[in-house]
């Protein structure tokens, strides 16, 4: 057991049976009363960020997550199939904790977050880099005079089956980085 005076910036720890992760937090020492602790803590299940305040010396329960890769194999009915790239054991996962799913293909690299309790372990994340590269299977040809403004953007169909948006000049069957985060067109590969 820890308590509110181990915390530091990415400290995991079970907060009402969830799993959490420190994003911010701070020691107050009032003029009057107690000692506390205010932070924010990240669900990792959920993503939700939480507010909460600790009495200060509050005992905490530390839990252990550990970051594993992984690399995706293929999808059926039955979900998502990945293969541990050290020990070559699969597991199948459902598509609703794999960040923008739609932008992976087979054979890509990704880092899923476990929590570890005891025996027992739980797939918290499924994380794809933060730029992926595709090729664009189609889009609309570009007309010269469509529009006034440089920032112009068409919808594009990647080999995954993902749409985005493209620039105009992007042409079917070229490559191009796609940022995973935010699903933007990052560049066009030679």
């Amino acid at each position: 057991m820890a308590t509110t005076a181990d915390f530091k910036n990415g400290l995991f720890l079970n907060y009402n049976g969830k799993p959490c992760s420190i994003v911010w937090f701070q020691h107050v020492k009032p003029g009057k009363g107690p000692a506390f602790v205010k932070s924010k803590l990240r669900n990792l299940e959920n993503g939700r960020i939480l507010e909460n305040t600790f009495t200060a010396g509050a005992k905490i329960d530390v839990i252990e997550v550990q970051r594993r890769p992984y690399q995706f194999l293929y999808k059926d009915t039955e979900g998502y199939n990945f293969m541990h790239e050290e020990t070559y054991e699969q597991i199948t996962l459902n598509g609703d904790i794999i960040d923008n799913a739609d932008l992976m293909k087979e054979g890509q690299h990704v880092e899923m977050m476990f929590w570890v309790d005891g025996e027992d372990e739980k797939c918290l994340t499924c994380e794809l880099p933060t730029y992926v590269e595709l090729e664009v299977t189609y889009t609309e040809p570009a007309v010269k005079g469509d529009t006034a403004s440089t920032n112009a953007l068409k919808e594009a169909t990647l080999e995954t089956g993902a749409i985005i948006m493209v620039p105009l000049f992007i042409q079917q069957n070229e490559r191009i980085r796609v940022n995973t985060e935010d699903r933007s067109y990052g560049a066009r590969l030679k």
